[in-house]
């Protein structure tokens, strides 16, 4: 279970899911599999889904509540706690956001694909620690802690897209009756710190599950279901459950959203054929990630360090940018709901995310080396300096 928990593990998990799934997807088995993905299953005419959404719907709902417990503690505990402290991040967050919707609108601006300009504003918090893990020793916490933070926000812009504009025809009814049990279920977590805590924990799981069918029935999207649940419950049992679930999420549920999502036909179409949807995600992601974040993060070290010395230079911001172009999960899930109705548009700007976040891994490869090497040669004797317990092994 510790390898599961690990900075490096989970990325090389995540990332054999996504290629695998793309060479079976173009393989004479790729229809087989596809097949399986929107087969049908659940309880005829109450309750069906297909497997594909059975996974994006309801396994990931359970990755947003791990996300929404880590956004949390940061808020409260963490490094996002004061507007002071948020500050610098945010500023760098917006820029990493405004400029990869710009540089996606350039291409696709006008055409039917303009409505994936979300696609590009996500950051995995797994493979940017990763990479991190792997190319950063000799690197200082503050550019970690700094990536961590940038991370966190755009977690919260994503959320916020998924929320508001991939929601159609709401049920103010039935969300209603999930908002009544998000309550009940953050009032009864405050419980389990008491002998009955077992029966609590079995009317918790009870409470969850029904204000995920609500939220879904309600025409809202599951995963904010995820997101309310964790925000609600007390935050000592919140960590603790995020601690327990966070092998199984890295170990079963990204690998098989990664393999889901990635499960699409290489179009048999010259470059120039391909929808603007592809070449705004492939391009905006590196590079409007790298501008965006690079800018803003050196604006932000300008507002927020008047008359000090800044704490990261403007080297270091271009390897946080580089990182922050690494869009995969959130990416890949706000492809598939951007382009729902549009199966070609939405393979191609899946092709884009994996694209694009592929040239940012390697950027950031050599940025984030480079940055270590500067570092060790400042600092020969130092040993390196690690992530803070709380910030190891956190998820997307």
């Amino acid at each position: 279970m510790s390898l599961l928990r690990s900075a490096r593990f989970p990325a090389i998990v995540l990332l054999c899911s996504a290629v695998l799934a793309l060479l079976l997807a173009n393989s004479p088995w790729g229809p087989a599999i596809v097949g399986v993905k929107e087969t049908y299953i659940g309880i005829p005419g109450v309750f069906e889904m297909s497997v594909g959404h059975w996974v994006q719907d309801g396994l990931l709902a359970v990755f947003f509540f791990i996300v929404a417990v880590e956004l949390q503690f940061e808020l409260t505990n963490g490094e996002l706690n004061s507007a002071r402290k948020a500050l610098q991040p945010a500023i760098a967050a917006a820029g990493g956001v405004i400029v990869p919707v710009g540089v996606f609108l350039a291409f696709a601006g006008g055409s039917n694909a303009s409505d994936g300009w979300p696609i590009p504003t996500a950051t995995d918090i797994a493979f940017a620690l990763g990479v991190l893990a792997v190319f950063g020793k000799g690197l200082p916490s503050g550019i970690r802690i700094f990536l961590l933070a940038l991370a966190i926000l755009d977690d919260i812009v994503g959320i916020v897209f998924i929320a508001v504009l991939f929601t159609d025809d709401v049920n103010i009814g039935l969300l209603a009756l999930a908002a009544l049990a998000v309550v009940a279920f953050g009032l009864l977590s405050r419980r389990l710190d008491t002998r009955a805590r077992v029966p609590i924990a079995i009317v918790l799981v009870v409470l969850a599950l029904a204000t995920w069918v609500l939220v879904y029935k309600s025409g809202v999207h599951a995963t904010i279901a995820g997101v309310a649940l964790g925000l609600a419950m007390a935050q000592r049992p919140a960590l603790r459950t995020r601690h327990e679930l966070e092998p199984w999420v890295n170990g079963i549920v990204l690998p098989l959203f990664a393999f889901s999502a990635a499960l699409v036909v290489i179009p048999a179409v010259s470059p120039t054929q391909l929808s603007p949807a592809f070449w705004g995600v492939l391009v905006a992601l590196p590079v409007g990630k790298i501008v965006g974040i690079s800018l803003a993060g050196w604006i932000s070290l300008r507002v927020v360090h008047r008359g000090e010395t800044p704490k990261l230079s403007f080297a270091d911001l271009l390897a946080a940018g580089a990182l922050g172009g690494i869009g995969f999960t959130v990416s890949l899930l706000l492809s598939e709901l951007a382009f729902a109705g549009e199966p070609l548009i939405r393979d191609e700007a899946t092709l884009g995310v994996l694209g694009g976040s592929m040239i940012s891994m390697v950027l950031a490869a050599i940025l984030v080396s480079a940055r270590a090497a500067h570092y060790r040669r400042l600092r020969p004797a130092e040993p390196a300096e690690e992530l803070p317990p709380e910030t190891e092994g956190q998820l997307r």
